[in-house]
């Protein structure tokens, strides 16, 4: 089995190299089929008495990315797989009124704090501050219209090299609870590089817990399987032990020889069986805060294709879509079932503001939050055979 296993991880690795020599002789786009940089506009329906649209950027390989301004969703990614056949590898819906329906934050823009706050209450500078409860004795997302139920203002541009989305968001003063007038820019730029950067900043004029990510759940075979046969590989040596309530203690726990353990890189079944509920855990990345470096590399065996992660934030949420439980129809009528996607939220610690060892979340006026997470594309090609031309 040792033996078994050995081979299976060196195959895994010369595929990931394969992969990376691939992208470099831009097997993604020869000369006669490479296209412009481009990104598209169409409407998507109203929120509020405000026009709701969708925007597709897309590189000169021929990725695209699809993003609504309701609550800055990424609603799509197609990228190709082994056979260089075109795919979407995120969940979402086809339309808005699903969205406004039912969605666990199917690739949208959360906070003003994502993730849990404990209590639905903090305490800043001497006051007491009570937030909207949406999870049971919790405030999660931001609460029950967070940033992943507006309508953001959008700007679309594009050149030679990359499309790009601009989106802004005024939060106000007391809205869910929070302290402060938070301005909110998220950049979404898809360069030739087959890379989507997120670039998330805002500014406060009073004091407040900030804390924003992306929500996208993948699944790089297309949601035609579980991603419990997806390879992870993690950069973390640790992890914030949680409670019943999925609300983290104050003790950072060593992965290595547990189930949390994906420095060696491991199937997501492998050992999710022997952790309560799935994984629903922030992990605590090995790089220093402020420094953009890879998080996170995910890799689907049956489709070839790959994400990289990589991100300036401190901590990273694996959840194995434990709570889908096949009653929401995403796109083109997919039933989405239990561990049917995946998310890898870059992030600060859930609870941070009742934690006073962890990273710092307040920002104060004069201050900028700013945080860049990247999403790097590619697939592992099958050797073409001697007789193909």
């Amino acid at each position: 089995m040792n033996f078994l296993r050995n081979i299976f991880l060196y195959l895994f690795l010369m595929g990931i190299v394969s992969c990376h020599v691939n992208m470099n002789n831009q097997e993604w786009g020869s000369s006669d089929t490479r296209k412009k940089p481009a990104i598209m506009k169409k409407s998507f329906g109203t929120v509020d008495n405000k026009e709701v649209f969708l925007y597709t950027l897309q590189n000169a390989n021929g990725i695209k990315v699809s993003i609504t301004n309701y609550g800055g969703i990424i609603t799509s990614i197609l990228t190709p797989d082994k056979h260089d056949s075109l795919g979407d590898i995120v969940l979402g819906y086809d339309s808005l009124s699903s969205y406004l329906k039912s969605t666990p934050y199917f690739g949208a823009i959360v906070g003003r704090y994502a993730n849990r706050i404990a209590k639905g209450a903090f305490n800043l500078d001497g006051k007491r501050y009570n937030l909207t409860v949406n999870d049971g004795n919790n405030s999660l997302h931001g609460g029950l219209k967070g940033f992943d139920k507006v309508v953001w203002d959008a700007v679309e541009s594009h050149d030679s090299l990359q499309s790009k989305l601009e989106l802004t968001y005024l939060s106000k003063d007391g809205e869910e609870g929070y302290p402060g007038n938070l301005r909110v820019k998220v950049t979404y730029t898809l360069n030739d590089q087959n890379e989507l950067i997120t670039l998330i900043e805002a500014t406060t004029d009073k004091a407040t817990p900030v804390n924003l990510c992306n929500h996208t759940y993948f699944n790089l075979s297309e949601c035609d399987t579980s991603v419990l046969g997806h390879i992870l590989t993690l950069y973390a040596s640790q992890y914030t032990e949680i409670n019943d309530e999925l609300i983290p203690t104050n003790r950072l726990l060593q992965v290595q020889g547990t189930p949390m353990d994906f420095n060696t890189s491991a199937a997501i079944g492998e050992r999710i069986g022997k952790v309560k509920g799935g994984y629903d855990h922030n992990f605590v990345l090995d790089h220093k805060p402020g420094m953009l470096s890879m998080a996170a590399q995910l890799y689907d065996p049956r489709s070839g294709r790959q994400v990289e992660i990589l991100t300036t934030q401190p901590g990273i949420q694996l959840y194995t879509g434990n709570f889908l439980d096949g009653t929401l129809v995403g796109k083109g009528g997919k039933i989405y079932k239990k561990n049917y996607g995946l998310c890898l939220e870059t992030q600060h610690f859930p609870n941070s503001p009742n934690q006073t060892s962890f990273p710092e979340t307040i920002l104060r006026p004069g201050e900028k939050f700013s945080e860049t997470t990247v999403y790097r594309f590619s697939a592992f090609r099958e050797p073409k055979q001697e007789n193909e031309e």
